[in-house]
């Protein structure tokens, strides 16, 4: 979202989009709650590596509050919570972005963050707000999701496949790539998925089928999105030969934004009965520094002119009511009407028995 996604944010970063922040190098300040010294001009955002903002909306936190964003990236967002949770109490930075309801359970298990409930959390809807103590604060969603390679099916008159249970049919054998859940988010997301709609004893005997209809499993997001299918930019150039991917909802888009020539009509197009939801949170790190400085940068992250920035910048939903979409995703992207979704505490519980169990499944 690797989580990697990341959100779609994952997409950006692979077809090499720049982020952009503004960064300051004052230093002061003390632990949370022990602000002996004045406060620092500088917040810290420490991300995953497919956090993405404008440079002019970051520089109008700046002169609204004072405070100038420092970003600081922390591998993918498995990774970066990890981190976290070894530097707990003297953490890299004063907010954390990019923790998602599917590690979400691990971070708060480990008190990594200090409860704060952000101003305007009112324009959130309450199925966003997981966490009703305030350690997080929701700020984007997006779906996992199948891609498929347009002219692909088109050249063979196949129809591509809408549901998981399509994806097990004949007709698709040898198509799909997907990436192994211990590794990539959108893995994790993608086996959460299958055993939210087939249950917690049938999601094997699922995969069994998918197995046996020849899916290839990689490590990570990038391999399978940009080396594999045939679909993606990176694919073709890579004659990719896999017309099915576990990608985003929000990946065509990011594929007409950044092709070149920019196309007319998304090339890929998404199975929308094989999707799973995924919400991003931000929360402020147990110990911060500026901790004052932490509240008013999440204060910012939900607002309508950062909500309406995200969705170019991270390929990712805005939360708040009052943002809109831009005409990009309105014009080529979808609308997941009934995702796939599963309570944070049952992850928590199944999440490690069930990356092993499919381990042995599909990988031996």
């Amino acid at each position: 979202m690797s989580i990697k996604k990341a959100a779609a944010a994952a997409l950006v970063a692979a077809l090499g989009v720049t982020s952009l922040a503004a960064c300051g190098t004052d230093k002061g300040g003390s632990a949370a709650g022990k602000t002996d010294q004045p406060a620092p001009k500088t917040v810290t955002l420490v991300s995953h590596d497919s956090f993405n903002a404008s440079k002019e909306v970051l520089a109008d936190f700046t002169k609204q509050t004072g405070f100038t964003v420092k970003v600081l990236k922390s591998g993918d967002a498995g990774e970066a919570v990890n981190k976290e949770i070894l530097t707990k109490g003297s953490p890299q930075g004063d907010v954390f972005f990019g923790v998602d309801n599917t590690l979400l359970s691990r971070a708060l298990g480990n008190g990594i963050f200090v409860p704060y409930e952000a101003k305007g959390l009112d324009r959130v809807p309450a199925a966003f707000q997981l966490d009703k103590e305030h350690r997080v604060t929701p700020i984007d969603s997006g779906d996992i999701c199948v891609n498929y390679d347009k002219k692909y099916f088109a050249d063979k008159k196949l129809a591509p496949p809408q549901t998981f249970d399509d994806l097990v049919k004949p007709a698709y054998k040898d198509l799909l790539v997907v990436e192994n859940p211990e590794l990539s988010s959108p893995g994790l997301g993608f086996l959460l998925g299958t055993a939210a709609k087939y249950g917690d004893d049938g999601w094997q005997d699922y995969w069994k089928k998918l197995k046996a209809n020849g899916v290839k499993t990689v490590d990570s997001w990038e391999l399978a999105y940009n080396q594999e299918f045939s679909g993606s930019a990176g694919g073709k150039q890579a004659k990719a030969d896999r017309p099915l991917v576990v990608s985003y909802a929000s990946s065509p888009p990011a594929e007409v934004l950044y092709g070149e020539p920019q196309p007319k009509v998304a090339p890929t197009g998404v199975s929308t009965g094989t999707c799973f939801r995924q919400i991003e949170f931000a929360g402020l790190l147990n110990g911060a520094k500026n901790p004052e400085g932490g509240k008013a940068l999440i204060d910012f992250l939900i607002s309508k002119k950062f909500q309406e920035d995200m969705p170019l910048q991270m390929f990712v939903n805005p939360v708040a009511k009052d943002a809109a979409l831009p005409e990009l995703f309105t014009k080529h992207g979808v609308v997941i009407e009934k995702p796939e979704t599963m309570a944070p505490e049952k992850i928590a519980e199944k999440r490690d028995p069930w990356i092993q169990q499919w381990s042995s499944l599909v990988l031996k």
